[in-house]
């Protein structure tokens, strides 16, 4: 048994090690330096808790905060329900249901920043060709606005993300029992009530480990954010990871800047850690 023990230490040591390297150890160091002066180069004084103090008197970083998260309510809530929409389709007995999987999974292999280029493409130039040719003025200048550069930002992300939430939804419902399905059915129950009270009870699991994932990557967004709208129009579309980046690389205040990281590491680890354990509670009530 301790040889037993041994190895198993020395085969999870490398993975542990590599752990601490690139996660445990920055991010105490980075608590430490956000009670500092730092500036990327010299710790400075200690200025114990006036950054994360100056937080709460800084709009941008307050305006960024909020449409962030408005931005991941309104996503979460659509990439859900268009992936539950396209498991539920390539399930049914469909002769070309391998084709459309990997049709709707292809957005998530493109890389971020190419995916804001083409969707940037397809907003100033096929809506505007389009708004021109049908006599819409509402396709016309998108993204110039707030409004336009919020919901391209939402169309952008759940475009990409819907086929890999799919594919988790996909996996439990493929494991679903037959038998209670074709019993429903026996019995006389319609296509609504077989989705309400057997398929998606038994597929909740499924929605918890989707809204975790889909509130964790809608809430650090970064490069389809970049590269869409820049945070444009006068940072109006600017997400709290963007907004931290640049108060550390372009006004230099390093300290702050990891200050503002860390209060958004807390935001987003609560509100997932409160989502899951809602979520398991709502599974065993089902």
């Amino acid at each position: 048994m301790r040889t037993k023990d041994l190895s198993y230490w020395l085969f999870l040591a490398p993975v542990l090690l590599a752990l601490a390297l690139v996660v445990i150890v920055p991010m105490l160091l980075g608590l430490f330096y956000s009670f500092t002066a730092w500036n990327g180069i010299q710790t400075g004084e200690f200025v114990g808790f006036q950054n994360y103090l100056n937080l709460f008197t800084d709009e941008r970083f307050l305006d960024s905060l909020w449409f962030t998260t408005k931005f991941s309510v309104v996503s979460v809530i659509l990439i859900n329900f268009i992936g539950l929409s396209l498991a539920l389709i390539v399930t049914s007995k469909i002769k070309t249901s391998s084709l459309l999987r990997t049709t709707f999974f292809m957005p998530n292999l493109i890389g971020g920043l190419i995916l804001g280029f083409i969707w940037q493409f397809i907003f100033l130039k096929v809506f505007a060709s389009v708004g021109e040719a049908v006599g819409m003025d509402s396709l016309q200048a998108w993204l110039s606005t707030t409004e336009t550069g919020f919901w391209g930002l939402v169309i952008l992300m759940s475009w990409q993300m819907a086929g890999y939430i799919m594919v988790i939804y996909i996996a439990y419902l493929e494991g679903l029992p037959k038998e209670l399905i074709e019993a429903a059915e026996i019995d006389g129950a319609s296509t609504a009530q077989r989705f309400r009270y057997i398929i998606f009870p038994l597929v909740a699991p499924a929605f918890t480990v989707s809204m975790f994932l889909t509130l964790s990557n809608t809430f650090k967004l970064y490069d389809q954010n970049l590269s869409l709208t820049a945070g444009g129009p006068y940072n109006s579309t600017e997400m709290v990871a963007m907004e931290i980046f640049k108060t550390a690389f372009v006004q230099n205040a390093f300290a702050y800047a990891q200050a503002k990281a860390i209060i958004f590491f807390l935001i987003v680890a609560v509100i997932s850690l409160v989502q899951v354990y809602i979520n398991k509670r709502r599974e065993v009530e089902m």
